[in-house]
């Protein structure tokens, strides 16, 4: 029988030949950590290979993700769909097996990872959710939901504020089925890390609330026995700090040199020597698969569950049918139906009300059809107005809620979230104000890389937020989000737009959904029901016109109604002025030509927009011979009514910039 070391040196070759061949990558990880691995995988993780989305399977992130032909060698050994052709691919163009583990490419990749810091985080979100399912579902003899979220990390992860963020959380809200395993070995890109790097990690989590466990990460029994030890603990997240040579075996281990570059061919001749290992470059002896192999555990694994899922079935057969509906992703019968009704009805009752509190009342209108929705905010409840009637907050001691209080942790919300959706059963949503999206664009940029459909809530959308001043103004992240591959923004101009946002960024399942409100009252437009439906295209024409228009207005949120009091003052002067409202402009590229040209025809070349954000962004939509009114600096600390007159948003500057056309 092969020994453990010989095993774990399995995943070190298959490492060190596929950087070798790539000429690229990481070997510090895979090699250092190894052994670790394969205590996990072999002795512990529950899964099937042939079932990857099996939904009760065990989850595992690498947060570490630069070190991802770990992770790559462990899913090939132990029986994935992951070919040796696959490992010699690495890193090359449209493989399963990118630099770094990208979710939605090779089956066993649970998340996207390589921004230090987010893998845990997202995998408190797994954690999160795999609490709060199996407080909803489970029921006497019936653990259907019963699984740990493992997560191997490094000094990177632990040095960004991210991790903090989460880690902290995580123990607040007595996150036991989530394990770490810290990669302790000292060494980063630029040497020991010492020197920059030198707090009480182990203290640091015993404050969070997490039990705290250490191992030298080379002795089996040891690894083993901390796994255990984390387990029993269903009270307390777990780290595992264990002490590893980054680089083991190989001539430049515990060294910085052994982080990022490929050993080269005499070292990996000296690293196959030191380690005892005889064969060629992708190589694996057959006797080594079979022991590897998780194959026929896996299956076993799995018709267990499948025996008690279906016994499940016969007793709480709603149950069993809601929580597959939820796994799937699937919406619950006739929820659009439901919205759209609901839409028509707003627009039938006028209100002026800010689009934040419209937003509020779409919740209370979608949340009860939405039993998956797992809503939250950066401490910002009260003013994001993303707690609904029907809202429970979730604590350490009660799971069964449905509502997140992050605290001011914006970073860690937004990776905790998409943690939540990609492990299943969940669409979160979660708030903050728009300026400080910037302190989690990475997360919102992961959410978009990865292309699910996490739902971002942004208030206070402008200047007319007013006395806090420009430290709380956003004036180019509207356009940032814009800018952002496969995120969807709308920014709607009260509340039946608002309605239809929220509808949209729920039926969206193909990237994420980034929803902009405002603080102050917005007036209602008055609609057709042609207008009315045209709002999910993203743009249309709100204000029409007799014939071809000379001119046409182009705005968003808060500056549509000064759109409509400009074209007023402007078709009294003899204009023919068109007024189009876009509160998606992705969504309305996305239309037909013919669609876009009946709303913009591109024959009228006079055009202005406004919007109370950055001017550059709309340029593309008035072309070269158009104007914009909108900010080319920050904003001022000031009442809003004044900020707005300061800033040209009026319907005087609108007239007079649009006259300047002419």
């Amino acid at each position: 029988m092969l020994s453990s070391r010989q095993l774990a040196n399995a995943i070190r070759a298959l490492s060190m030949d596929a950087i070798q061949k790539a000429k690229s990558g990481h070997p510090g990880v895979p090699l250092g950590m190894a052994d670790i691995a394969e205590v996990l995988w072999r002795g512990f993780l529950k899964h099937d290979p042939k079932q990857p989305k099996w939904y009760d399977r065990d989850r595992f992130v690498l947060s570490n993700g630069h070190g991802s032909m770990l992770l790559y060698s462990l899913l090939h050994l132990t029986g994935y769909d992951m070919s040796m052709e696959d490992l010699k691919n690495f890193r090359q163009l449209h493989s399963k097996t990118p630099g770094h583990p990208e979710y939605g490419y090779a089956d066993g990749v649970e998340t996207t990872t390589g921004p230090l810091g987010q893998g845990i985080t997202n995998a408190v979100g797994m954690a999160l959710a795999e609490k709060i399912l199996e407080a909803n579902f489970n029921r006497p003899g019936f653990k259907v939901v019963d699984h740990y979220t493992y997560v191997f990390m490094g000094d990177g992860c632990l040095m960004e504020g991210v991790s903090h963020e989460a880690c902290s959380l995580a123990g607040t809200l007595k996150l036991g089925r989530l394990i770490a395993f810290w990669d302790d070995n000292g060494i980063s890109i630029d040497g020991k890390t010492s020197g920059w790097f030198a707090e009480n990690t182990a203290a640091r989590f015993a404050a969070y609330g997490w039990q705290v466990i250490k191992v030298d990460g080379y002795d089996r029994d040891a690894i083993a026995n901390a796994i255990k030890e984390a387990q029993a603990d269903t009270e307390h997240p777990s780290i595992i700090c264990c002490k590893t040579i980054i680089g083991f075996g190989a001539p430049k281990e515990g060294t910085n040199g052994v982080h990022g570059s490929p050993l080269g061919d005499e070292g990996i001749v000296e690293a196959r020597k030191k380690l005892g290992w005889e064969y060629p470059p992708f190589v694996i002896p057959e006797e080594y698969y079979k022991e590897w192999s998780a194959v026929e555990k896996g299956e076993k694994a799995y018709a267990d569950w499948q025996n008690l899922f279906k016994a499940y079935s016969e007793k709480y057969p709603e149950l069993a049918a809601e929580f597959v509906r939820r796994m799937e992703l699937r919406l619950p019968e006739g929820f659009d139906a439901k919205a759209d009704e609901y839409i028509k009805d707003l627009q039938a009752h006028p209100q002026k009300i800010a689009s934040r509190k419209a937003s509020q009342n779409a919740l209370n209108a979608y949340g009860p059809l939405l039993p998956e929705f797992l809503g939250g905010s950066a401490d910002l409840a009260p003013s994001n107005l993303t707690m609904y009637s029907g809202s429970k907050s979730i604590t350490g001691d009660d799971a069964s809620g449905n509502y997140v209080h992050y605290g001011v942790r914006e970073f860690g919300m937004t990776a905790i979230m998409n943690g939540a959706l990609l492990h299943g059963g969940f669409r979160p949503y979660g708030a903050t104000f728009l300026m400080f999206m910037e302190y989690a664009k990475n997360g919102v940029r992961m959410a978009s890389l990865m292309k699910i459909p996490t739902i971002f809530v942004y208030t206070h959308d402008s200047i007319g937020l007013g006395e806090d001043g420009p430290t709380h103004q956003p004036v180019e992240q509207t356009a940032e989000l814009r800018l952002t591959p496969n995120m969807s923004v709308w920014r709607p101009c009260d509340q039946v737009e608002s309605a239809v946002a929220w509808k949209a960024a729920i039926d969206r399942l193909e990237g994420p959904t980034s929803l902009i409100f405002s603080r102050q009252g917005l007036e209602q437009q008055d609609r057709t029901p042609e207008q009315l439906a045209n709002i999910a295209k993203g743009g249309y024409i709100l204000r029409y016109c007799e014939g071809t228009p000379d001119l046409i207005l182009i705005a968003t949120g808060s500056e549509v109604a000064l759109a409509m009091k400009a074209a007023d003052t402007l078709s009294a002067q003899g204009k023919k002025v068109r007024v189009v409202s876009m509160p998606s402009t992705d969504v309305f590229d996305s239309q037909s030509s013919e669609y876009r040209e009946s709303v913009l025809p591109s024959s009228v070349r006079r055009r202005v927009a406004i919007e109370a954000g950055i001017s550059d962004y709309w340029y593309k939509y008035v072309g070269l011979d158009g104007k914009v009114v909108g900010m080319n600096t920050f904003g001022e600390s000031a009442p809003a009514d004044e900020l707005f007159k300061v800033f040209g948003f009026t319907v005087e500057n609108v007239v007079k910039t649009a006259l300047e056309l002419f």
